[in-house]
């Protein structure tokens, strides 16, 4: 492929509904949700994506769920990053693992340590990004970068506010705009939430499949990314 996304970020819908249709509770769908994690970083990393992110839960996500489906997915991203930390693939890669989002006001402590020990295991690391959003909103992102830039105007008046310092205060200072983002399961209802990472997506390819996420394998994966492959990317041009 020539044409490859250089960030692709991943809304991966539909764990419910998958356990659902098989009559299971709800985290039998997280537990199958998180598996298909693993095999597409595998293939971001085959196909030299360099910028992987995926927005793994919300803040309503953590406040208007059940509490027995709120404390299972945090045994889940426990189990997950603890795996995560030790793949023999991180290390070869150089991958950096970020987590952004308001995840130190809502996870508890166990959890946060297990985030931060990768967090500063990977933080030199600079040849690929694998970032999750956790308790993320991109409306609480961008209230926090104009509270920021507010502060910095007050203390100097005449710094010009543009599109470099609006970037260099969001959460994703660090990433590139995001190239392509895939929500599955979601083709019959094509919709944003919350504002996700809205500074960055100014210019993205959108990619709505119907396979709910436990689903989403591999190949469809690649299949986004030839679709991507094959568009002419105007931007607004």
């Amino acid at each position: 492929m020539q044409n490859l996304p250089q960030h692709i970020v991943i809304i991966p819908d539909g764990n419910r509904r998958w356990a659902k249709k098989r009559g299971k509770p709800p985290f039998f769908g997280h537990m199958e949700g998180a598996k298909r994690i693993g095999e597409i970083l595998e293939t971001a990393l085959e196909l030299q994506i360099k910028n992987l992110t995926f927005w793994t839960c919300s803040v309503d996500n953590l406040t208007k769920r059940s509490s027995k489906e709120v404390q299972f997915l945090i045994k889940i991203f426990g189990q997950y990053f603890k795996k995560l930390s030790e793949r023999k693939e991180i290390d070869e890669n150089k991958i950096k693992i970020n987590v952004l989002g308001r995840w130190e006001e809502f996870f508890p402590e166990k959890l946060k340590k297990e985030l931060k020990k990768i967090i500063k295991k990977t933080e030199n690391y600079n040849d690929y990004n694998l970032t999750f959003l956790m308790a993320y909103s991109g409306t609480d992102e961008m209230t926090n970068a104009i509270q920021k830039i507010a502060k910095i105007k007050n203390q100097n008046t005449k710094i010009k506010i543009d599109e470099k310092l609006i970037k260099a205060n969001l959460w994703t200072k660090d990433l590139p705009p995001v190239d392509l983002i895939i929500r599955t399961g979601s083709v019959d209802d094509p919709h944003w939430s919350s504002g996700m990472m809205m500074w960055d997506v100014a210019d993205s390819q959108l990619y709505f499949t119907k396979t709910l996420f436990p689903d989403f394998s591999p190949v469809e994966f690649k299949k986004a990314i030839e679709q991507y492959n094959q568009t002419e990317r105007r931007k607004g041009a």
